[in-house]
């Protein structure tokens, strides 16, 4: 119904919008089986952006590595180096999570 709302609103200045989530439903209506505080954690970029900025920062320099294993090494230090400016917190993170283990214990029991 709300589908049919926006095309009704948006379909003469974006037809091929509507058209994409029309032929994906099966797959995008897979997000909406979540919670609201669910869904805004998936769909909230910013940490992840800020994080391959992150990496990207110490990696331009070095456009060639000698191995992979180099490679790996400098990604987990810049991630350990990262990792100490993480310091802001999920809102409502308690109920997030207790969400998150009802539909994903068997994932997450081994981070308890």
């Amino acid at each position: 119904m709300n589908l049919e709302d926006f095309k009704e609103s948006w379909d003469a200045k974006y037809p091929y919008i509507s058209q994409s989530w029309e032929r994906n439903w099966s797959e995008l209506s897979t997000f909406f089986k979540y919670s609201a505080e669910i869904r805004k954690l998936i769909y909230t970029t910013n940490p992840i952006e800020s994080f391959n900025r992150s990496l990207r920062k110490v990696s331009k320099n070095r456009p060639v590595f000698p191995n992979e294993d180099a490679a790996l090494k400098l990604f987990y230090l810049a991630t350990m180096n990262v990792q100490k400016k993480w310091t802001m917190k999920q809102r409502d993170w308690g109920s997030i999570f207790s969400q998150l283990m009802i539909q994903f214990n068997e994932r997450l029991e081994r981070y308890l």
